[in-house]
């Protein structure tokens, strides 16, 4: 690294990017989602929600979409905070104005900073091979491309010795992973792409295409072999929380997932929808669910869970 910078990043995947570069020292302030690696805990938050995220996911998708309705962000950038901390480069994301806070949000942030100069580096995967160019685009702006690219190597060759494994693998199960619970959502972006590596045929999304919405009636039609709840934002006891209202739904008993015992949920807040190094553990999750007794990385119980 050339000289020491000061790193301000708004986006949970992002701040472990950089950690995986060598380069969390210079991290000086992170968003309201930040919490990994485990040192980014204690600096100081430059972002919060204006919307309850303790609420259900159905009160969270109304607010959100009135959010929409009225031109609102999601979020707020404390503005105070961010010029005290004189950021050198400022990671966000061009993706998803409901994930994390938008690059408009901080754009307009940074505007207020008057006379500052500020590096604004933009995030946005919708596929595996994009969230390789964003860690590339990441290092470049510190300084460490070499590392970057010796990162991404070994990230490819622990995905390549996955699916090397899954690939032989007969049969592919029929899986239906879903990122919302109310309203139904699947995943879309890099998850499918992610099925296809472990060893599964997603039924629903397309990579690097925004995850649909879906109907539990269409749900019961395609009757998957696997059901993934990958709920984003969401924890494992969140998410158990909240599946009654899927659970509840008449046919769910009915479905074949349900009736061998193949509905898993996740930790969607740590894995699946965080585009960084740790998308190899994403990946790892999903072959120890879809293959059984075939892979064990250790994640069961901490990152998945059978319903």
């Amino acid at each position: 690294m050339p000289d020491p910078q000061r790193i301000v990043s708004l986006l949970p995947s992002a701040t472990e990017i950089v950690a995986a570069l060598g380069c969390a020292e210079f991290l000086v302030g992170r968003s309201h989602e930040c919490d990994f690696p485990q040192e980014v805990a204690g600096l100081p938050i430059v972002s919060r929600p204006r919307i309850d995220i303790h609420a259900s996911s159905a009160e969270i998708n109304r607010q959100v979409m009135q959010s929409a309705r009225n031109a609102l962000s999601v979020y707020d950038v404390d503005t105070a905070m961010l010029a005290s901390l004189r950021p050198d480069v400022i990671v966000t994301q061009d993706l998803c104005a409901v994930c994390a806070v938008s690059l408009e949000d901080v754009e307009k942030a940074v505007c207020d900073l008057t006379g500052s100069d500020v590096d604004l580096v933009s995030c946005r995967p919708t596929k595996l091979a994009e969230i390789w160019t964003d860690i590339r685009r990441v290092a470049r702006a510190l300084g460490v491309t070499k590392r970057g690219n010796e990162l991404i190597d070994r990230l490819t060759l622990a995905i390549e010795g996955i699916e090397s494994q899954a690939r032989l693998i007969e049969p592919k199960p029929n899986v239906a992973c879903i990122e919302w619970i109310d309203p139904l959502m699947a995943a879309g972006n890099w998850v499918p792409e992610l099925i296809s590596r472990a060893g599964g045929t997603s039924l629903y999304g397309q990579a690097g295409k925004h995850s649909p919405w879906l109907e539990f009636d269409a749900l019961a039609m395609a009757d998957p072999d696997v059901i993934i709840i990958s709920a984003c934002g969401f924890d494992i006891p969140r998410s158990l929380a909240e599946l009654p209202v899927l659970t509840g739904k008449d046919g769910w008993a009915d479905l074949r997932a349900v009736r061998d015992g193949r509905v898993y949920v996740t930790d969607g807040h740590q894995f699946f929808n965080r585009p960084g190094p740790r998308i190899v553990e994403t990946l790892e999750i999903l072959a120890e669910i879809l293959h059984p007794g075939r892979f064990a990385f250790g994640h069961e119980g901490s990152g998945w869970v059978r319903l």
